[in-house]
């Protein structure tokens, strides 16, 4: 693969090309991070004003019979 010196020379290019993007990444993740809190915490208050599903709620309506494939013609 690569040997120490490769890695420190990449490093060094990637961390003075950073230097200059730095502000504008930091800022732009901070961005990202407030749009997915914001987002989360709705989702949060709809699931919260949804009534509660699961194993014990009855939904009313009619049962579904399945044909019997062997009885057909």
């Amino acid at each position: 693969m690569f040997g120490l010196s490769e890695l420190a020379l990449i490093l060094l290019v990637v961390v003075v090309v950073g230097i200059k993007k730095l502000p504008e990444l930091t800022r732009s993740a901070g961005k990202a991070a407030r749009i997915f809190k914001s987002e989360a915490k709705a989702l949060k208050e709809q699931d919260s004003s949804v009534a509660p599903s699961g194993p014990g709620r009855v939904v009313p309506g009619a049962t579904a019979e399945r044909e019997d494939p062997s009885s057909r013609p």
